[in-house]
C-alpha cells in the first residue's frame, strides 16, 4: 500500500494502524498481507465510511491531528464515501527483501531466475526487455525512471511497471530516486555474463 513519507515513522512503530482511501471497489483485502515504505502490514477490516462519520480517534490512528485534517487530505464532500482500512504491522521480514539481499546463487538459482525472466520476455508485446533493463539500472543506478525509461525507448508508466516485475523476483531495488541492483540481481548478472 502506498502511503505518503509523513505517515512512514508511524507505520515503522506501529503507532499508524488506520488509513482511509477513496475507492470505487476495495483494493485490499482482509486478511492479506501488503508491502508499505516502512514494512509488511496486515489488513484486518475494510468498512466503507462516510466522511463525516470519521471521529478523532480514527484520524489520529491514520496519523492526523483531527478528522478534519483527514478530511481536508481526502477532498472529499459531505456526503462522500471511503474506505476505512485497519491493519497491524507485521514484525517479519519481507520476503522479497529477504530474497533481493541473497546473492549466494548456486547453478539452480542462476536458471530458475533465467526462466522467469524468459518468461516475461517472452509474455511481453515488445519483445525481450528484461537483459536490457537489468544492465541499464546496473550502469545507471539512482536515475530518474523517467530518464532512465528514455535512454530504452520506453515511456516512464510501462517501464516502471516492469521494474516492478523485475523487484518481484529480487533482483531490483526502488531507491528514492530511480532504482539499483539488489545484490541478488548483481549476483545473477555476475553469473550470467559472458567473458
Amino acid at each position: 500500500m502506498l502511503f505518503a513519507r509523513r505517515f512512514w515513522s508511524g507505520l515503522a512503530d506501529g503507532t499508524i494502524t488506520v488509513t482511509f482511501r477513496r475507492w470505487k471497489r476495495p483494493q485490499v483485502v482482509a486478511g492479506r498481507r501488503y508491502r508499505t515504505p516502512a514494512g509488511l502490514v496486515e489488513v484486518d477490516a475494510v468498512d466503507l465510511v462516510r466522511v463525516e462519520a470519521i471521529g478523532r480517534a480514527d484520524a489520529r490512528r491514520a496519523g492526523y491531528p483531527s478528522a478534519g485534517a483527514l478530511a481536508a487530505d481526502l477532498r472529499a464532500g459531505a456526503g462522500d464515501t471511503v474506505y476505512r482500512v485497519r491493519f497491524h504491522r507485521v514484525d517479519e521480514p519481507d520476503p522479497r527483501a529477504v530474497l533481493a539481499a541473497d546473492d549466494a546463487l548456486t547453478a539452480g538459482d542462476v536458471a530458475a531466475i533465467a526462466r522467469r525472466l524468459e518468461r516475461l520476455d517472452r509474455a511481453s508485446p515488445r519483445g525481450p526487455w528484461t537483459a536490457a533493463v537489468l544492465a541499464a539500472i546496473e550502469r545507471h543506478p539512482g536515475t530518474r525512471a523517467a530518464d532512465l525509461a528514455g535512454t530504452l525507448g520506453w515511456e516512464r508508466a510501462p517501464f516502471k511497471a516492469a521494474v516492478r516485475k523485475l523487484k518481484e523476483l529480487g533482483l531490483t531495488h526502488s531507491l528514492e530516486v530511480g532504482y539499483r541492483l539488489s545484490p541478488r540481481g548483481a549476483g545473477y548478472l555476475a553469473a550470467t555474463r559472458v567473458g
